[in-house]
């Protein structure tokens, strides 16, 4: 295969930073019935030379994205999201809004609605551009990244929440890499993205979901970026988010996080003791398939969408099920594949711990 295409700027030169093998979609559950084997595709994250955006090499699947419940931590980032934007005066009432939404659901335009927005239709300009986790799922980056800028008003914002790729490379999420998901912003890259759109930083804010979350503000005005984006361009700096080298750390995460996972299960079964999954996650799904994980080691996973359960986790034989299985099997160990959830589902399950049950994040298992 030859050098890939930059999404964003075009380019041809850049370096492969992360290759997972063949990993089967993961947004694709099969019926617990069906054997399988399932399709699998590489998965593979490229750096471009040029703008420094890390992407998603290829993607030959075709999306099905059963609907997953809306996790409480979610739900009360976004409040605080537009509470803090509010504050620095980028909603005024009576503006317009478009909502650029990801497949994955929670939108906020509830929320702004709320404040005295008003919501258009189409491809109609606004005052507000909001994309909170959007962008990502777009395979032209560039033309992405065009659009919303089109529709922006002359005095307008965009509003552009992501999963840092500073945080992805310091936590060691390597498992957030996955089909779909085109585009692991830095805010060093997208700024070149919006200056090519005739757009500027203005302000920025982080949150702890998912490890790392940032949302920025861009407008046209001939102002300095705020003292957050400066702060986070230099961090982004110190860490290496556009050297190949520094992301290549990702590589040896997924071989640790891998190595780590199994061994924890193996030790659990040779003892005797009963443990089970939580959260039917995207990033639980090439993690399970790099260790080698089947339902012999990790029984079952319970996630509390009805339209996973019944299924298996793709490229195993795992079965999803309801989390009413937490109280039946009282398991001594629930791996959380997904760290957000924690307060969510121990206020939710007190079940586990009351038997005597634990709760590991699975991402404290790989060194």
């Amino acid at each position: 295969m030859g050098e890939p295409i930059c999404r964003s700027c075009g380019g041809r030169t850049g370096h492969l930073v992360l290759d997972l093998g063949q990993q089967p979609a993961c947004d694709y559950f099969p019926r617990v019935g069906d054997a399988g084997p399932d399709p699998e595709y590489p998965l593979q994250m490229w750096l471009c030379a040029g703008c420094g955006l890390a992407q998603l090499v290829a993607d030959p699947t075709t999306p099905e994205e059963p609907s997953g419940a809306e996790p409480a931590a979610l739900v009360a980032q976004a409040a605080d999201a537009v509470d803090r934007v509010r504050a620095a005066g980028l909603l005024p009432a009576g503006a317009t809004v478009a909502e650029y939404g990801s497949p994955h659901g929670g939108s906020w335009l509830t929320l702004l609605t709320r404040h005295g927005l008003k919501p258009v239709s189409g491809g109609e300009p606004a005052d507000v551009i909001v994309d909170s986790f959007g962008m990502m799922h777009a395979a032209d980056q560039a033309a992405a990244m065009a659009e919303r800028a089109g529709r922006l008003a002359p005095d307008g914002v965009l509003l552009l929440q992501y999963h840092s790729l500073a945080a992805i490379m310091g936590l060691g999420q390597w498992n957030a890499l996955r089909h779909g998901h085109y585009a692991y912003y830095s805010m060093t890259a997208l700024a070149e993205m919006l200056t090519r759109n005739g757009l500027k930083l203005r302000d920025a804010w982080r949150f702890e979901l998912y490890g790392g979350t940032v949302l920025l503000a861009a407008d046209r005005g001939a102002g300095s970026p705020a003292d957050p984006v400066r702060a986070l361009l230099a961090s982004e700096a110190d860490s290496g988010v556009c050297d190949p080298a520094a992301l290549a750390v990702l590589q040896r995460d997924a071989q640790a996080h891998a190595v780590g996972l199994r061994a924890f299960l193996a030790a659990e079964r040779s003892a005797g003791r009963a443990t089970i999954g939580y959260g039917a996650a995207s990033r639980a799904v090439a993690l399970l398939r790099t260790a080698g994980i089947d339902s012999s080691l990790l029984p079952a996973v319970a996630d509390a969408s009805c339209a996973k359960q019944g299924r298996r986790m793709p490229g195993t034989d795992i079965p999803v099920v309801s989390p009413a299985e937490l109280a039946d099997r009282r398991p001594s160990a629930v791996i959380l594949f997904l760290a957000d959830l924690r307060a969510e589902v121990t206020a939710s399950y007190p079940e586990v711990e009351a038997a005597g049950g634990r709760w590991i994040d699975a991402d404290a298992l790989g060194g």
